[in-house]
């Protein structure tokens, strides 16, 4: 049966303390704030009962206890983090790679569920700076946004969705939109090229809309923060800016029936279709992303 053992996040403060002679450094190790490592060491030493370090003005020196405790301690918490390394890798792992915005509007809030379902599974999630092309040697499963054409890959439809006009309320509420001859009152906001104001003007049969003024975005999630803040109206892909909707951050100026072009796509390598964890990541995402547009 084992004696007592004291709070393991204190010998983590007290071990990198007594290393770096310094709470600061500690603390910037272990991304806590200096007083919280001063806190759980006080903790240690209340448990003890004994004094570990002597506090000065610009210093830090360990007691003859603290030397002593600190020396044997310090090759036990290594042996306990390489046991740990060890039993994490041995548990099956999945690496997604997703575009930025998917993964920030979509994939984050909804990533809690699978969690939950496959606590087994050690999900390491990469944001890439490109829309497709994601997968590679370093990913199983990959969400791809384009048309749907490339080759040698087990593809699935994630989600088609129209495209929509969006504007802060309070963008709105001082230059409304009633019809659409006032979209010319607004700056126009774009995502990647200034394709999708062009697609939008010839199907309103806008032809004095000129497409090409305004700010082009690398990234989707970009030109969604410059319409919140009221820098114009941009052009989304709905999956991509539903929260924001939702959130009461953006609304729908023209409500539209046109679909945007370009989809998404659940990505993986054919012959990795049989791995369990990208069959079980692909049957969530797919059940998921249907569930959320039934809504």
């Amino acid at each position: 049966m084992f004696k007592r053992l004291p709070p393991l996040n204190s010998l983590k403060a007290f071990e990198r303390a007594a290393r770096n002679l310094s709470f600061t450094k500690a603390a910037e190790e272990l991304y806590v704030t200096q007083a919280a490592v001063s806190h759980q060491v006080k903790l240690l030493e209340d448990f003890l009962d004994v004094e570990l370090f002597v506090r000065k003005n610009r210093a830090l020196e360990l007691t003859p206890q603290g030397e002593r405790y600190y020396a044997e301690i310090s090759p036990l918490l290594y042996q306990i983090a390489e046991a740990t390394q060890k039993m994490r890798q041995n548990r099956p792992h999945l690496t997604v790679c997703v575009p930025q915005t998917f993964a920030n509007h979509w994939l984050v809030p909804h990533l809690g569920s699978f969690n939950a379902q496959y606590p087994e599974i050690d999900v390491r999630i990469k944001a890439a700076d490109h829309d497709d092309n994601l997968l590679n040697a370093d990913t199983d499963i990959a969400v791809y946004y384009g048309r749907g054409d490339w080759k040698d890959v087990h593809i699935d439809v994630l989600s088609s969705q129209q495209l929509v006009m969006l504007a802060s309320p309070k963008l709105l509420e001082s230059i409304p939109v009633n019809s659409k001859e006032d979209l010319q009152k607004h700056h126009l906001i774009h995502i990647h090229t200034r394709d999708n104001w062009k697609m939008i003007a010839d199907y309103l049969n806008i032809t004095s809309l000129d497409t090409q003024q305004g700010v082009v975005f690398s990234h989707t999630f970009m030109g969604l923060q410059a319409a919140i803040h009221g820098q114009g109206i941009v052009i989304a892909n709905r999956i991509l800016a539903q929260q924001e909707i939702d959130y009461g951050h953006l609304q729908v100026v023209l409500p539209t029936e046109l679909n945007d072009p370009k989809s998404f796509f659940v990505v993986s390598d054919i012959k990795n279709d049989n791995k369990p964890t990208i069959r079980a990541f692909r049957e969530w995402i797919l059940k998921t992303m249907e569930q959320d547009t039934n809504k």
